[in-house]
């Protein structure tokens, strides 16, 4: 009927009256008619909807989501939502259907390990923790009050917050707070922090300079806690301390054996390849630093000054029966 009052001359005003009139309620809107009119004013005599390639209506098929398993399978971290779908001729839509629900797979972030342990590590890993829980009855023994752990670190004048630390409530008329990108200062200085399990035995700084090697760890940082250990255990001494550090050079030298020999001190053992193993890195450094965050020193030997205090503040480390003394 559009068609047959186009070629009568009538307006596409016209037609939708006439149509209205008699179809009132379901007759073609404004719109529709004036569509068709332009069609037909552009020579198009055909009333059939027009051949289109169209899609399928269901594209999450089996062939299709195994087609996104093998593709992501080949390539984990180039794969992108553009590659599959210019592959597989589906839209975005479709792709993260299929990702997410249909194959349950999620994008995360590599998490940044000391080393790549090979599988004879891991269960050296898993022996050495056995052996631990075993020799101090899981955290019951009285040895355990007799163990020593160190490690050395870095101490900076300035350190940024985490995100985390950053994080402040917002009422729903006030903007989202900013924050400028500051990055840690370089003036830093290196300390070997040594605890117990009723707190901090003591910490050591190294000159300027200097390197943590063999001759600095015999001579100058583990004197210096042996002696605040006679202080603290002036009828025992070193009798029945048990040293627990990682496996740096400086650690395992010949030297420093041989020091720790000289001064009958037991040295525990430590799995290779596994500093998250030493409870100054797993709990000491990151609590007591998290208190310096955000905070600026006028010079490193004050943040030194400042870490050492908290440290010492952390009185009763029983959060270390997570690791090794448990």
């Amino acid at each position: 009927m559009i068609f047959y009052d186009f070629k009568s001359g009538l307006i596409h005003s016209e037609c939708h009256e006439r149509l209205t009139a008699a179809f009132p309620g379901c007759a073609p809107s404004m719109a529709t008619v004036t569509n068709w009119y332009r069609e037909f004013q552009r020579g198009r005599t055909s009333l059939e909807d027009e051949a289109r390639s169209g899609r399928p209506a269901e594209v999450c098929t089996e062939n299709v989501i195994q087609r996104v398993r093998d593709m992501v399978s080949e390539d984990r971290r180039r794969i992108t939502y553009e590659v599959l779908q210019t592959a597989l001729g589906i839209s975005s839509g479709s792709v993260q259907k299929i990702l997410h629900e249909e194959l349950g797979l999620r994008k995360l972030t590599s998490r940044w390990i000391p080393h790549l342990l090979l599988p004879e590590q891991k269960d050296q890993r898993v022996e050495w923790c056995k052996f631990m829980l075993k020799k101090f009855d899981e955290g019951k023994s009285r040895r355990v009050s007799e163990i020593i752990s160190g490690d050395e670190s870095w101490i900076y004048s300035y350190e940024p917050e985490k995100k985390g630390q950053s994080q402040v409530w917002v009422f729903p008329d006030e903007q989202a707070p900013t924050k400028v990108v500051r990055n840690r200062s370089t003036g830093k200085r290196m300390v070997a922090s040594f605890v117990s399990r009723s707190g901090s035995v003591g910490t050591v700084i190294l000159q300027n300079k200097k390197t943590v090697n063999a001759e600095w760890y015999t001579t100058v940082c583990l004197p210096q806690i042996f002696a605040k250990l006679r202080e603290r255990r002036p009828k025992t001494g070193l009798r029945g301390i048990l040293l627990h550090h990682d496996n740096a050079s400086a650690h395992t030298a010949v030297r420093t054996l041989d020091f720790l020999a000289e001064a009958g001190v037991q040295l525990l053992p430590h799995p290779a390849y596994s500093p998250d193993l030493a409870p100054c890195d797993f709990f000491v450094f990151p609590r007591v630093k998290d208190h310096l965050r955000g905070k600026r020193f006028d010079s490193a030997e004050d943040a030194v000054k400042a870490y050492s205090e908290a440290l010492a503040e952390l009185t009763g480390i029983t959060a270390l029966s997570c690791g090794l003394f448990a």
